[in-house]
């Protein structure tokens, strides 16, 4: 399949200042190395607690943090080298839908404004096309379109985070980003809100990068998965493979504790020992070797990259793709 997104060793650094002069001392390396791709009409899923750079990442892709280093191709170009103005007509592409339905919405702009902004601001349609245009795409998130002139206060949470739905559509992209699109929603409204991303995919070809914390919502949705961990992507694979067979340590601890409703099939809860290390400090080598029961000199010293495991798998561990 086409890549419609190729993301080479992107990193992002944040500075640590201190003291009158705000000198820098340090950084935070909150993405340390990424690489992956998206084919188009696929969805990636990017999974692993919090800390670990997936919505670091998410914003660098769509340069709303600009990346410390590394290429972003989306359809063939590198927009890291372009500027504000050539990446305007390349955002409409690429929108993101953001995690709380409450915070994400101007508290003072109706819906029919909301969603038609972004419609200004690439000049896409005016008048009466524009206005048609906010009741489709309303009627595409299953909003009634009599309420386009309400505002965010009047809607529940999950009608909210339609409207969100609506506003990254609004601009006709090709790649949308979910940064936790659900997790702030109830359970119930979680599966309608899943079901209709995935009926929006089929209707307008979209390609997903999904952000979770819930492994259900990423096996449901996603046809592969890259598991982070301080700030590196530690094992990527179909869900089959990657649930069938995970092989670095710490995706089969993450896994572990997913929690399983038939005691016949459930295994034992794997317990990491220690704490998450600072990405201020982040350990050489493995990040993930002060934790690992495995871990061998090797893994204190060179940074273990992604190889290929057998098939569409890949796991950046020393011993585990041998």
């Amino acid at each position: 399949m086409e890549n419609l997104l190729q993301v080479n060793n992107l990193k992002k650094y944040f500075p640590v200042k201190r003291g009158v002069f705000k000198r820098t001392f340090g950084h935070v390396y909150a993405v340390d190395g990424v690489s992956f791709h998206l084919a188009k009409g696929e969805t990636l899923g990017i999974v692993g607690e919090s800390g670990c750079g997936k919505s670091t990442t998410a914003r660098a892709i769509l340069r709303l943090t600009e990346p410390t280093k590394g290429e972003i191709y989306f359809q063939g170009q590198n927009i890291c080298k372009l500027d504000s103005s050539r990446m305007k007509s390349i955002r409409k592409k690429m929108q993101m839908i953001f995690q709380d339905p409450y915070g994400s919405l101007n508290p003072r702009m109706t819906v029919g404004n909301i969603i038609g902004d972004s419609i200004d601001i690439h000049k896409l349609y005016r008048g009466n096309r524009k206005k048609e245009r906010i009741v489709y795409i309303m009627e595409s998130v299953e909003l009634n379109p009599d309420q386009i002139g309400r505002y965010p206060h009047q809607f529940s949470g999950g009608q909210r985070q339609r409207i969100g739905i609506a506003r990254a559509l609004a601009t006709e992209p090709e790649l949308i980003i979910g940064d936790e699109p659900v997790s702030a929603l109830d359970v119930s409204i979680q599966a309608q809100i899943i079901n209709l991303l995935e009926n929006l995919q089929t209707r307008f070809g979209l390609s997903y990068i999904i952000i979770a914390h819930d492994m259900a919502v990423i096996e449901h949705m996603c046809d592969r998965i890259a598991v982070m961990y301080l700030g590196r992507i530690v094992e990527m694979a179909d869900f089959k493979s990657l649930y069938g067979n995970p092989l670095h340590p710490y995706t089969q601890a993450l896994l572990s504790a997913v929690p399983v409703i038939d005691p016949d099939t459930e295994g034992k809860t794997i317990i990491l020992k220690g704490d998450v290390p600072s990405p201020i400090n982040p350990p050489p080598g493995c990040h993930f070797h002060t934790r690992c029961i495995h871990k061998k000199e090797e893994c204190e010293q060179k940074v273990p990259h992604l190889k290929p495991a057998g098939g569409d798998h890949f796991v950046a561990c020393h011993f585990k793709h041998k």
